[in-house]
């Protein structure tokens, strides 16, 4: 038998405030038009006065944990993907724990921006399979829209706010198609910071800082990047395109997924696409993607998935995964 980490249940969270892009307009010189023909975004949530990173990735942990049916309790490990804390520290992971009542487990933030969850993954994976731990959450959580410049145009109609949440148990497997993550593939390039990054942080300015982006850049790279990423982590499983049921990719721009989906050769229909609903939510894009195409009953179980993503820096990976 083979010890792997199976999703139990899956979970999102919104902040309340749906902003649409004729609303945007009203505060940014832009346009539906103009957001939709450039990214597919119609929509995004922005969180309000009483909303964070904590709060919002608690909430889409409740619902991940109601979707499992098991008890907070149960959780041992929490491991939560951000670019966007609560405070500097300590890590929200620990807020998290402390909100849903678990009294002892293991609880920290890993940081690598918009493919945070995947590196948050890969993490919980590893440490699951170790036998150190049982049972994890694995959140991807943020709140983007305290890092935008709202004077630049061209980066702050891209990103919204959100969480989602998945429960990874360690189990024996088996068979033919067993459950679980099948493989995992991480890659980062730091010759790239000047393309996204935030100028700003504790050590350097002492400030919060923007977002900055040179978005056409950004997409060249993204499209190679996760492509090649996708077709690494597939051969690490012993698989390829021709398998997979569905791709949950990095919600960043529909064009992006459409062009990912060619290099691939895969139809547009096995790529599942939220970013006209919820923007680019950087780490909590995944698996907001996730847990809306498990409630709508697309992805069921038994059905092969990757999942994969990019982030500023650069960073990038993918997983494959048999739900």
């Amino acid at each position: 038998m083979t010890v792997r980490s199976v999703i139990l249940g899956t979970g999102s969270a919104l902040p309340a405030q749906r902003v649409s892009n004729a609303e945007l307009a009203e505060r940014v010189d832009t346009s539906d038009e103009w957001i939709v023909e450039r990214t597919g975004i119609r929509f995004r949530h922005l969180a309000g006065p009483d909303e964070t990173t904590g709060t919002l990735a608690a909430d889409a942990a409740r619902a991940a944990l109601e979707s499992a049916g098991i008890e907070a309790s149960s959780i041992d490990l929490i491991v939560l993907a951000t670019a966007t804390p609560d405070q500097t520290f300590p890590a929200t992971a620990t807020r998290v724990q402390n909100a849903l009542g678990i009294l002892d487990c293991v609880a920290f933030d890993v940081a690598a921006v918009c493919s945070g969850f995947l590196y948050a993954v890969q993490v919980a994976d590893s440490m699951l399979r170790a036998g150190v731990h049982r049972r994890a959450l694995v959140i991807g959580a943020e709140t983007f829209s305290r890092l935008l410049d709202w004077e630049d145009r061209t980066t702050c109609v891209l990103f919204g706010d959100g969480a989602g949440a998945i429960v990874l148990e360690a189990q024996n497997t088996e068979g033919e198609a067993p459950q679980g993550i099948l493989s995992t593939k991480l890659h980062a390039d730091g010759r790239y910071n000047d393309l996204l990054y935030v100028d700003g942080g504790v050590s350097t300015t002492g400030t919060v800082g923007k977002l900055r982006m040179k978005g056409r850049e950004v997409f060249r790279h993204a499209v190679t990047n996760l492509a090649s990423v996708m077709h690494e982590s597939l051969a690490m499983a012993g698989l390829g395109p021709s398998d997979v049921d569905w791709v949950v990719p990095h919600q960043a721009n529909a064009r992006i997924l459409d062009a990912t989906a060619r290099k691939l050769d895969l139809a547009p229909e096995k790529v599942i696409v939220t970013v006209d609903r919820h923007a680019n939510t950087s780490a909590a894009s995944v698996p907001l993607a996730l847990d809306t195409a498990v409630r709508d009953g697309r992805i069921q179980r038994g059905d092969l998935l990757v999942l994969e993503a990019m982030g500023g820096g650069f960073t990038w990976g993918a997983a494959v995964i048999r739900f």
